[in-house]
């Protein structure tokens, strides 16, 4: 076992101790000061943890110039708002961990009649807090292979929770729930997912997929276009939503990120709109509104 894999390992080791030396200290009078039962275990947890951030950054950070961007098909069709686009910022998420250097986020944005409502619940500071992922467009909409590939993994049984789009819901989504994720691992954060080697050494990962609904299993090859699931809110997501990118690897905790461009769209921008139908893919720019934070 690596330094890289062995770390991780013992952070998550420390905790569940860590967690057993807190519940003892209520149960019972464990033997020992207080700083040999609690301080020591915690300060033992934080500089894994830190040691932990700091190999996976290192790990994942590109070394050299850039791979040209890979052109392939876009993963859905519709109209859909960019957000998190490394047409914007690089890397996009504001890490290179999980090889998401150039990953993107985007949201169903369909198009309403002139003084409706938008399709698409907006952010609110307070109140509702959360809503049910049906309220959403995105929910439950088609995911297409951006490319010929094999299936390389394919996980769909993490539930799909309800939105974190209000300001208390993503200040607990952030510093709460993100923190526990990562700590459990990549596929916690990235919750349901599948990953398709596009060959030629380049990777793509679909997150945040909708449980149950993937249609291929590992070892399967599609073509271009093949539904492979449907848009789901698993994993560290603020609303339902896509989160997309290529990497050089299969395994997220060992990927570095592989630039990418859309056939007939490019790389859309924070804020940019792009529709794709039978008849190929346009971009145009997005009206003026709060986009959230998906993740």
């Amino acid at each position: 076992m690596s330094v890289r894999t062995a770390v991780p390992a013992a952070m998550r080791l420390s905790w569940l101790v860590l967690l057993a030396l807190m519940i003892g200290e209520f149960v019972t009078d464990l033997p020992g000061p207080g700083w040999a039962t609690t301080f020591l275990p915690a300060m033992v947890v934080l500089a894994l943890m830190v040691a932990t951030t700091t190999l996976q950054a290192r790990a994942a950070a590109p070394r050299g110039e850039p791979r040209p961007p890979v052109e392939v098909e876009p993963p859905v069709t519709g109209r859909w708002s960019a957000l998190n686009s490394p047409a914007d910022k690089v890397p996009s998420h504001g890490t290179h961990g999980y090889g998401q250097t150039y990953a993107i986020d985007i949201v169903a944005d369909p198009e309403t009649a002139e003084g409706e409502a938008p399709a698409r619940p907006a952010f609110r500071p307070l109140w509702p807090l959360f809503r049910r992922n049906s309220a959403f467009p995105a929910f439950g909409a088609p995911l297409l292979a951006m490319a010929d590939a094999t299936v390389v993994t394919a996980s769909d049984g993490q539930r799909d929770h309800l939105s974190r789009n209000s300001l208390p819901g993503l200040v607990y989504l952030m510093f709460v729930e993100s923190s526990v994720r990562s700590i459990l691992g990549a596929h916690r954060v990235i919750g349901n997912h599948v990953v398709l080697d596009l060959g030629d050494g380049t990777y793509a990962v679909y997150a945040h997929v909708r449980r149950g609904s993937l249609r291929v299993k590992a070892g399967d090859t599609v073509r271009a276009g093949q539904p492979i699931g449907s848009v789901g809110n698993s994993g560290n997501s603020s609303e339902p939503h896509l989160h997309v990118h290529l990497m050089d690897s299969p395994d997220l905790d060992d990927a570095r990120g592989v630039p990418f461009t859309w056939r007939g769209v490019g790389v859309p921008a924070n804020g940019e709109t792009f529709t794709v139908d039978a008849a190929g893919a346009r971009i145009a720019k997005a009206r003026p509104g709060d986009v959230g934070g998906a993740g």
